[in-house]
């Protein structure tokens, strides 16, 4: 039952960052030849990831399938036929991953997809960080990246084990036939009931565990329980012992007559630090008094010294900025006649570029006449390149094909094999001496030897000699003539007149194809890019600007040239007079910008010269008018006489202050009411305990709690006895299995006949007379051959390759049988076979083509083009 793949979508995979659509495969042979680096390989990757990568993984692999450098979701689409029916999976990794599959009974999503995938294609779940691809069952050997064929190796457990059911079925019964298949039932039947199939326990050992464990726990519970009730009896009486001490200290007044004694000194405290305040305040107002007036007699002494220097300043800025205004003048004139001069040069350059434009335009014309007629000699001599080319191309076409040449050598051997197989059955005969009256045939003989191939009359004289060769020799004659019809019928097909004619032809078709590439190399070389007619490189082009030229508008021109030598000079030497003119002029006008520059400063420093005297005079003016300024002196002394006052009353205050610490008393105080209150909460939460101890001895001291710990304990041993016998009885059955299974694979390891004649009938193709051994893993081991064994390692990379492709053909074959979904994927195969082995190869690998559908990825045109169904990569959206 072929697994056949009708088509691949891919969007955000790897290379595939746009859509990407694959279809058009067919059942038989499917060929995807196209250059490396084009997605072969990542669309078989993208195969394996649809059917086997679980879609909410976010394993290395799976990071692997997103764009380099692009946080998207890889998607995958694949619509296929398995078991006769049609199937859909259209798997999301990374982002929001998704699975759903269609199928003929519905749609599946999420687990249940996944599981029903692994169910109809023969998988397991895959949970390697690269991809296990035994995990993938037979499309796991059978889909083939690159290099994965180089050496041989064994299949994976899943297709042993089907394979093994086929040659089971094969050899008949391997151990003990009827006895064998009544005593493993039984067997199989009693294990379950303690073991899993995968060795894990369950059943009567599982129930067995949960008595035992639910026993040991029922009989912990009891002793705890009997624990908790003895200690809550100890726990009572330390807790009634906690509460009489706290009692007999919430009953003593000595903390509460010193927290008297405390109250009284805050109080006293208190005043004191009051009055230190009052007095604190009333110094720092008198002081601030004092310095208010000293600030006064201070900005008033600053503002007269501010009139007379502002007045200073003022004249001093003046007399600069009439010295500078004369200067300013000057400049200013040589800046309007340096433009002037400016304006003409420029003007004279204008003219002089004009001139030498006008000049170049012509030269340029007389350039493009030039390369003109270069062109149409470069196109006469393009046209008889072209039609070498051409005869040469076509020359080359004649090669006949290798298998061709091959045919025709095997013809004209078989021709010679016939004509030696006559002459080995013919009579020869020799005649000497006087013949005169000798005749064969009728026919004068003549001396020297002679083959004789059918019956000849001889005679001599009155005598007749009758000389019959064997019967034989005229099949032997047939078939040699057979054999030169068969030869000159090949020779006739490909028209040539031997095989030394078609060697001959062959070789000129290699010197002619070995030519076109030397004609391609000459027409590109006369027919280079030439970019001042527009002309790109190649034979189109230059054909395409020669069929385009017009006769009339390309004539031969005024032969009067210019002198653009001389037209240069001329502008390069109005350029210079522009440039020395502009030298001059920024010259003039840097002078002219220096000047105002230096100008704008002075005068801003005269009208803040100016604004600084006015302000100074108003200043003195409004402190001058304040009352306080006519008597300052006296006022000043009356403040510092009041302030030395202040600070000795608020030096008494402090001393008043100090005697008593009112953080401290505070402390005390906090402490002694926090001893109270924890004392009370401390007595009240040991009459919560108290009371919670009581109620447990109540609840639980009439129970039988020692009793029933007994009995548990009691019950869990028993538990522990029961859980010993069945564990025994488990082992001893695990045991009885394992001997049984370990005997059939070991004989059935003597089965693998049935792979080695299977694997044979392909072999002997490829290695004649050779004889495959395969290895208990259902590895091919070693090649017999002549009596001599090889190990499949020592064989070189090309065979074991070949012999790679081969055993898994070989097993897809027994898989068919089984009903499994087979299909054969080969990315870059035989890259190692020469041409005789590799035609052989792709024969086997079509008629496998009947049987399953086969996919080719290959970058060799040459080996595979003229196999099965050729579909492109490129070529689709």
């Amino acid at each position: 039952m072929s697994l056949r793949i009708r088509r691949v979508a891919l969007t955000n995979f790897r290379k595939f960052r746009d859509p990407f659509v694959l279809d058009g495969l067919t059942d038989g042979l499917n060929v995807i030849i196209e250059p490396n680096e084009t997605g072969k390989s990542t669309l078989l990757e993208a195969m394996r990831a649809a059917f086997f990568i679980r879609h909410n993984t976010a394993n290395r692999l799976a990071r692997s399938y997103a764009p380099h450098g692009e946080a998207v979701a890889p998607q995958i689409e694949i619509g296929f036929e398995a078991k006769g029916e049609e199937w859909q999976v259209t798997k999301r990794f990374l982002k929001s991953p998704s699975v759903e599959v269609r199928g003929p009974i519905g749609r599946a999503q999420g687990e249940d997809a996944e599981a029903q995938l692994q169910g109809l294609l023969g998988a397991r779940r895959d949970t390697s960080q690269a991809g296990d691809i035994a995990a993938h069952g037979a499309l796991g050997l059978l889909w083939v990246g690159q290099a994965q064929a180089l050496e041989v190796t064994a299949p994976g457990e899943i297709v042993r084990d089907s394979v093994r059911a086929t040659l089971e079925a094969e050899v008949g019964t391997i151990m003990g036939g009827a006895a064998y298949q009544r005593v493993r039932p039984r067997i199989d039947s009693q294990f379950a009931e303690y073991w899993t199939n995968s060795g894990r326990p369950t059943g009567r050992q599982t129930t067995a565990r949960e008595e035992h464990d639910a026993a040991q726990r029922a009989a912990a519970d009891a002793v705890t329980r009997l624990a908790a009730l003895e200690q809550a009896f100890s726990d009572l009486e330390a807790g009634r012992a906690k509460l009489r001490l706290l009692d007999r200290d919430l009953a003593d007044t000595t903390d509460a007559e010193r927290r008297q004694v405390l109250v009284g000194q805050l109080e006293v405290a208190r005043s004191a630090a009051q009055l230190l305040d009052t007095r604190r305040a009333e110094q720092g107002r008198l002081a601030d008094r004092v310095t208010a007036l000293d600030d006064l007699g201070s900005r008033l002494a600053d503002a007269r010294a501010a009139v007379a220097d502002t007045a200073t300043a003022l004249t001093k800025a003046r007399d600069r900025r009439l010295t500078l205004a004369e200067e300013l003048g000057s400049a200013r004139d040589r800046a309007a006649s340096a433009r002037e001069l400016l304006a003409v040069a420029r003007e004279q350059r204008r003219a002089a570029h004009m001139a030498l434009d006008e000049g170049r335009a012509l030269a340029a014309a007389q350039d493009r006449r030039a390369e003109i007629i270069r062109a149409r000699q470069r196109h006469a001599e393009l046209l008889i390149l072209e039609a070498k080319f051409d005869a040469a191309r076509a020359l080359g076409r004649t090669e006949l094909p290798a298998k061709v040449v091959k045919s025709l050598e095997e013809r004209e051997r078989a021709v010679d094999k016939a004509h030696a197989a006559l002459d080995a059955g013919a009579t020869r005969i020799e005649f000497a001496g006087e013949l005169d009256r000798v005749t064969i045939d009728g026919m004068v003989a003549a001396p020297g030897d002679r083959t004789l191939f059918r019956e000849t009359r001889i005679r001599l004289g009155q005598a007749e000699l009758i000389i019959r060769p064997p019967a034989g020799l005229q099949g032997a004659e047939m078939a040699l003539a057979n054999a030169r019809d068969d030869l000159a019928a090949a020779l006739a097909e490909h028209g040539v007149a031997s095989l030394a004619d078609a060697r001959t032809r062959n070789e000129a078709a290699r010197d002619a194809v070995a030519n076109v590439r030397t004609l391609e190399a000459r027409i590109a070389g006369v027919t280079p890019v030439v970019a001042s007619l527009g002309i790109e490189a190649g034979a189109s082009a230059l054909k395409l600007f020669i069929a385009a030229l017009n006769e009339d508008a390309e004539g031969a021109g005024s032969g009067e040239g210019t002198d653009v030598v001389a037209l240069t000079a001329v502008a390069a030497r109005a350029d210079s007079a522009v440039a020395k003119a502009e030298g001059v002029s920024e010259a003039a006008a840097e002078q002219l910008r220096e000047t105002e520059a230096r100008h704008g400063p002075l005068m801003v420093e005269e009208a803040g010269a100016e604004r600084d005297a006015a302000n100074a005079t108003t200043q003195l003016a409004a402190m001058t008018e304040k009352p306080e300024t006519a008597g300052l002196d006296k006022a000043l002394a009356d403040a510092r006489q009041r302030e030395a006052a202040a600070l000795v009353n608020l030096q008494d205050a402090e001393r008043a202050a100090t005697a008593y610490d009112l953080a401290a008393i505070e402390r005390q105080i906090a402490v002694l009411d926090k001893r109270v209150e924890v004392a009370r909460t401390q007595r009240i939460d040991l009459e919560k305990v108290i009371a919670g101890l009581e109620a447990r001895i109540d609840a639980e001291g009439g129970k039988g709690l020692g009793d029933r710990a007994a009995v548990a304990l009691e019950a869990a041993d028993a538990a522990a006895a029961a859980l010993a016998r069945v564990t025994q009885e488990a082992d001893t059955l695990k045991l009885l299995r394992d001997t049984l299974e370990g005997a059939r694979v070991e004989t059935s390891r003597t089965f693998v006949g049935p792979v080695a004649r299977r694997a044979r009938r392909h072999i002997e193709r490829l290695l004649p007379d050779a004889d495959p051994s395969f290895g208990d893993d259902l590895g091919l081991t070693s090649i017999v051959r002549a009596g001599l064994g090889e190990n499949c390692g020592d064989l070189s990379k090309g065979t074991q390759e070949q012999l790679a492709v081969l055993t898994r053909l070989a097993f897809a074959d027994m898989l068919l049988e089984q009903g499994v979904p087979v299909s054969l994927i080969l990315d870059d195969p035989l890259v190692y076979s020469d041409d005789t082995r590799l035609d052989l190869m792709t024969e086997i690998l079509s008629e496998a083509a009947t049987r399953m559908q086969v996919i080719l990825l290959t970058c060799r045109d040459r080996a595979f083009r003229h196999l099965g169904n050729r579909i492109t990569l490129t070529a689709n959206p």
